[in-house]
C-alpha cells in the first residue's frame, strides 16, 4: 500500500470528502477541507518565522482546533511538534525549553524566554495562502515530555517519521473510526490516538477536560465507537449515579481502551460486566515505545490482572536487582527490547535510559510474566513502600482506597519510619465527608493487614493531573521536607 507523508495523508482525506468532520470540541469543530487549508495557512506562518525541516516547534497550547492545526503545520513543514501542558509552571516549561531548543514557541507571550520567537494563543493565520505546500517528512514524528518517577522534565524524541500508510485499520476501524479523546492532547497516548483516527479519515471529540457525565452524553451524541481514557475517567463514570450511569446509551462503542496508568482489577471487571468483555481493552507502554502490551475484555478473565502480551514484534522479559532473569510468576524489574534492537525507537533529552549491557531497557516498572507471556504489573520500584521488610505497592492500595463510594482520587507514600524503614500514608480527595477510621474498616476486607494506612490526610485539591498521573515522590517530599 502506498506510503504517505502526514501532510499529504490530510490533504488526501480532505479532496476525498472536504465537508466530513474531522475534529470537534465543544463549540469549535472543523471539516477535513478545513483542517487541511487552515494548516497550510498556519505552516507558512510558521516558516515565515524561521520554521523549517528538522526543526522542533514547542506547543504550549490547551486542546482545541489550533493546537491540531499547528501540529499539521509543522509536518508539512519538515518539522517536529513538541506539545506541552499550557498550565506547565514557567520555571518548568524553561527547562524543557533549554533541552529542545525549538525554533519558535507557541501559546508563549513574547519575552517569556528570552529572545527566543514566541507567539500568543490565536495569533491570526487568516492572510496566508491555503493552497498545498512541497510534501515533506518530518524525521521524527513527536517530542513527547515525560517525568518520569523523578518529577524531572525529560524528553522523550519519537523516531517513527511523520508518514503512515493511511489503509491500516486502527482498533479494527478504518475510516468509520470515530472517537472520544478526553485528556491533554500533549500526553502521547490522546496525540497518537487522536492523529491515527484523523489520518485514516474518520471523526474525533475531544474535551478540554475530562466530564463524567459529559464523556457519556457525547459518546451518545455523536455516536462515538472508539474511546481512550485513562483508569481516573473509567473510575468516574463508574462512581456516577448507577441508575443515571446505566441509562447512558453507550451502544455505538466499539472500544472503550484504558492506558497510561494501573487499572485496578475491580474497576475492570465492573466495567466488562457493564458494557461487554469485547469492549472493554487496555494497554501498557509509554512513549519510548521499547515495548507495549494489550489485553481484551475477554482475554482479561482468563488472565485477569494481567496487562497482555507483548506486541508489534517487541521481546519481554523480568529482570531481578543485579540483572539475572526471573521465572515465572517471580516479580522483578520489566525489560522489553524493541522489534528494531536496542535505540530503535527513540532518544532522550535531559535524561539517559536504563538499559542492559545487552540493550534492553525498562520504563521503570515492576511486574512478572506468567508460563503464557503474559504480564501483570505491581507499581514502579521507585514508588515501592518497604514497610518491615515488606514490599507494599502504592497502586494496590490506591485501588482499593478509591473503591470507596465517597472517594474521588488518592495518592499513597511511604513516610519515613525509624521502627519499620517506612508507614504507608495516604492522601484522600472525597466527594463527601469520611473518617479515617470508615476508611480503615472499609479496607480490611480488601487488603492485608500491613497495606493498610497508618495515617490519613485529606485534601481538597486533585491528586491526579488530566492524565490520570500522580507524582508521588513530589507529594512525599514535600511531606518529607515540611
Amino acid at each position: 500500500m502506498p506510503i504517505y507523508s502526514y501532510g499529504r495523508a490530510l490533504a488526501l482525506n480532505a479532496e476525498r470528502d472536504p465537508d466530513a468532520v474531522a475534529f470537534i470540541l465543544e463549540e469549535q469543530s472543523a471539516t477535513y477541507g478545513q483542517l487541511d487549508a487552515n494548516s497550510n495557512r498556519r505552516a507558512r506562518a510558521f516558516a515565515k518565522y524561521g520554521v523549517g525541516e528538522g526543526d522542533f516547534v514547542t506547543i504550549a497550547l490547551p486542546n482545541g482546533l489550533e493546537f491540531v492545526e499547528s501540529l499539521f503545520a509543522c509536518w508539512k513543514l519538515g518539522a517536529t511538534p513538541q506539545p506541552i501542558s499550557a498550565r506547565l509552571p514557567a520555571s518548568e516549561r524553561a527547562t524543557i525549553i533549554e533541552l529542545v531548543d525549538p525554533k519558535l514557541i507557541l501559546g508563549v507571550e513574547p519575552g517569556q524566554h528570552g529572545d527566543r520567537t514566541c507567539l500568543v494563543e490565536g495569533f491570526d493565520v487568516s492572510s496566508e495562502d491555503s493552497n498545498g505546500l512541497p510534501d515533506k517528512v518530518s524525521k521524527y514524528r513527536m517530542a513527547i515530555c515525560s517525568g518520569g518517577s523523578t518529577g524531572r522534565p525529560k524528553v522523550v524524541i519519537d523516531h517513527i517519521p511523520a508518514q503512515v500508510d493511511p489503509e491500516i485499520p486502527h482498533h479494527g476501524l478504518g475510516r468509520d473510526a470515530s472517537m472520544l479523546v478526553p485528556g491533554p492532547l500533549y500526553h502521547s497516548g490522546p496525540l497518537i490516538n487522536c492523529l491515527t483516527v484523523l489520518l485514516l479519515g474518520g471523526k474525533v471529540v475531544a474535551m478540554s477536560r475530562f466530564d463524567a457525565r459529559e464523556s457519556l452524553a457525547l459518546i451518545a451524541a455523536h455516536r462515538l465507537r472508539l474511546a481512550i481514557v485513562v483508569p481516573t475517567m473509567l473510575l468516574r463514570i463508574w462512581k456516577l449515579p448507577e441508575e443515571e450511569r446505566k441509562r447512558a446509551d453507550l451502544s455505538s462503542i466499539h472500544r472503550v481502551i484504558s492506558g497510561s496508568a494501573t487499572l485496578p482489577d475491580w474497576l475492570q471487571r465492573e466495567w466488562i460486566e457493564w458494557i461487554g468483555p469485547d469492549r472493554v481493552w487496555e494497554f501498557y507502554g509509554g512513549s519510548e515505545r521499547i515495548g507495549g502490551t494489550i489485553i481484551s475484555g475477554r482475554e482479561w478473565l482468563e488472565k485477569p490482572g494481567s496487562v497482555g502480551r507483548a506486541t508489534h514484534g517487541r521481546k519481554m522479559r523480568v529482570l531481578d536487582l543485579d540483572g539475572k532473569n526471573l521465572g515465572p510468576g517471580e516479580t522483578g524489574d520489566v525489560y522489553f527490547m524493541p522489534a528494531g534492537g536496542p535505540g530503535s525507537t527513540y532518544h532522550y533529552l535531559g535524561a539517559e535510559p536504563r538499559r542492559t549491557p545487552d540493550g534492553w531497557e525498562t520504563l521503570g516498572d515492576m511486574g512478572w510474566i506468567d508460563e503464557d507471556g503474559y504480564l501483570y504489573l505491581v507499581d514502579r520500584r521507585t514508588d515501592m513502600i518497604i514497610c518491615g521488610g515488606a514490599n507494599i505497592y502504592p497502586a494496590e492500595v490506591e485501588g482499593a482506597i478509591e473503591s470507596h463510594p465517597d472517594v474521588h482520587s488518592c495518592a499513597v507514600i511511604g513516610l519515613p519510619d525509624e521502627d519499620l524503614g517506612a508507614t504507608v500514608h495516604a492522601i484522600v480527595q472525597a466527594v463527601a465527608p469520611v473518617e479515617a477510621d470508615e476508611l480503615r474498616s472499609f479496607l480490611a476486607d480488601l487488603l492485608v493487614r500491613n497495606k493498610i494506612p497508618r495515617s490519613f490526610e485529606f485534601v481538597d485539591e486533585p491528586l491526579k493531573d488530566d492524565a490520570g498521573k500522580v507524582r508521588r515522590r513530589a507529594l512525599r517530599d514535600a511531606r518529607v521536607s515540611g
